[in-house]
């Protein structure tokens, strides 16, 4: 009996294609994505639909002429909201009511999706192995910036379905959903430029959306300001007034905005070429510097590592409630004056707005939303730290998990508080310096009364932390964003009142126009220690990633 042994084939030297690389790579990066684009897309077309529903039921008919000439000559309504346009056309209301809301949430989500896809992958080293092969840098931002602004697009697709399905006309279903999706791409290229330039994650998101919020603040001084009125060329916020959707329905302006997302794009994939991977081209200077004291116990790594987000967010929150106190007196003389305004505001949540205190208290009772964001932000940067193996060498010390997560989470405690008065003193500040009678105390008073959410997104985060790390921001910022968003529901829909009893907002009292709502706070607080503990305790049995 014999055996033959089959003929040996010599190894295959031929790579896969450099195309089918690609194909893969950008399948990777619609993986990585689709879960947020998804989120925001159902967030913006819902909103707006619902919003175009709403008109139609309670406010039809409800806006004269003479109201919408007042409307539009107010300074501090053209400042926060844009100039008012077609507000007697439900698509024209949603437009000027949700406008820069949906376009600031789509901006910024797409901004740090883009830094995350970019230079995340960059600093937790994955991108490496993907240079490693046929893939070059230039491709894979390439290929980023597409997805990204793909993603973008598709926001945009959903606001427009959203509210043709509300049956607003067709013209400015497509010019509002091309506007806000416009916005969403030029974050989106901010975040992929802002990925090349600097080499760290956390400070090229900080850039990229700190460029979208600077277009954001040139639009409210270009519609503030008459003579300034130029400055809405140079913002994709500012667009909306030269569109005009429902109104005018002007095309020629979205190529302004087609060339505000072309030019940070073509900068990004150009500077992509002439840099190497995890490396950005600001470098910065290498100065020798002492050893900071803060470094020599964990409290002062955890006040190390807060300060600067602590220090950026109390600064935007303070720009925004110093120009809410500056319109504070235009506000509320508009409002006693015009009556259909004031029960319009009345209806959506904003019933006391006729004295400079319940004006205060309305504006403050958002502010849970951006203080509860910078908590769950600081839990999140905790995961991140942890999946990029950051921790590793800190818990290799004599360093127990839990003391670190609790003196972490006694700093970001004392930040919530520290950024929350920081919007209190400017709120006061701009006020005082109008003269429309907002004291001090009571403007701390009023800011300083949002924090029991702010805790509740702390809590959350840390909950996250322990049990579900993978997703920390979005659980973190549920019982802030969600809860208001509940809230809004349960008052327009007339849900039942144990519905609305789970928002935290039903347990904010409006301070300072009435006293504080002490079960209430003491409710969120206990939630929130709950919470915290059950995430630290998961948190210390559960294995490290990275």
């Amino acid at each position: 009996m014999s055996t033959r042994t089959p003929p040996r084939t010599a190894p295959s030297t031929e790579r896969p294609a450099l195309r089918r690389a690609g194909a893969a790579v950008t399948g990777g990066l619609v993986r990585e994505l689709r879960r947020g684009t998804v989120v925001v897309a159902v967030v913006c077309g819902g909103l707006a639909g619902f919003v175009a529903r709403e008109y139609e039921r309670t406010l039809s008919g409800a806006v004269g002429a003479d109201s919408l000439a007042a409307l539009a000559e107010n300074p501090a309504i053209r400042t926060l909201f844009g100039p008012p346009v077609a507000l007697d056309d439900p698509g024209g209301f949603t437009v000027w009511r949700t406008g820069t809301v949906l376009a600031v949430l789509a901006g910024v989500w797409a901004a740090l999706a883009a830094t995350r896809v970019t230079r995340g992958e960059e600093d937790a080293g994955r991108a490496e192995l993907l240079l490693a092969g046929r893939i070059r840098l230039t491709s894979l931002v390439r290929r980023a910036l597409a997805v990204v602004l793909g993603a973008g697009a598709l926001v945009g697709a959903a606001l427009t379905l959203g509210t043709l399905l509300a049956g607003t006309a067709a013209a400015g279903a497509v010019l509002f959903g091309a506007l806000v999706g416009g916005t969403a791409m030029v974050g989106g290229a901010l975040g992929v430029l802002a990925g090349q330039l600097l080499p760290e994650r956390r400070a090229a998101s900080g850039l990229a959306v700190g460029l979208l919020l600077a277009g954001l603040l040139t639009r409210m001084v270009g519609d503030g300001v008459p003579a300034l009125s130029w400055l809405q060329w140079l913002s994709p916020f500012g667009l909306v007034a030269r569109v005009a959707p429902y109104a005018g329905d002007r095309v020629a302006p979205l190529l302004v905005l087609a060339a505000q997302v072309a030019v940070p794009s073509v900068a990004a994939v150009a500077l992509a070429g002439s840099r190497d991977a995890g490396t950005g081209r600001w470098r910065g200077r290498d100065r020798p510097r002492a050893p900071s004291r803060l470094l020599r116990s964990l409290p002062g790594l955890a006040v190390h590592r807060t300060r600067r987000p602590t220090a950026t967010w109390s600064a935007g929150v303070a720009a925004y409630f110093l120009l809410i106190g500056l319109l504070a007196t235009a506000m509320v003389d508009f409002l006693r004056d015009n009556p259909v305004f004031a029960q319009m505001a009345a209806a959506a949540g904003f019933a006391r707005l006729a004295s400079v205190q319940g004006y205060a208290a309305s504006l403050f009772s958002l502010l849970a939303v951006p203080v509860g964001a910078y908590a769950a932000g600081r839990v999140a940067a905790v995961a991140a730290d942890e999946a990029a193996s950051r921790l590793t060498l800190l818990y290799s010390r004599p360093v127990s998990r839990v003391r670190w997560a609790t003196w972490e989470t006694a700093v970001v405690a004392v930040g919530t508080v520290l950024v929350a008065a920081a919007a209190g003193v400017a709120a006061w500040a701009g006020a005082t310096w109008v003269g429309a009678g907002l004291g001090l105390g009571e403007a701390l008073r009023g800011a300083l009364s949002v924090v029991p959410v702010a805790l509740l997104c702390l809590g959350a985060g840390l909950l996250a932390l322990g049990w579900v790390p993978s997703a920390v921001l979005a659980v973190g910022v549920l019982p802030a964003a969600g809860g208001y968003l509940l809230l809004v529901l349960a008052d327009s829909f007339g849900w039942p009142a144990w519905v609305r009893e789970v928002s935290p907002f039903a347990h904010l009292a409006a301070v300072p126009a009435e006293p504080a709502d002490v079960a209430g706070t003491a409710g969120m607080l206990a939630v929130a220690v709950v919470l915290g503990v059950v995430g630290i305790v998961g948190y210390a049995r559960r294995d490290l990633r990275g």
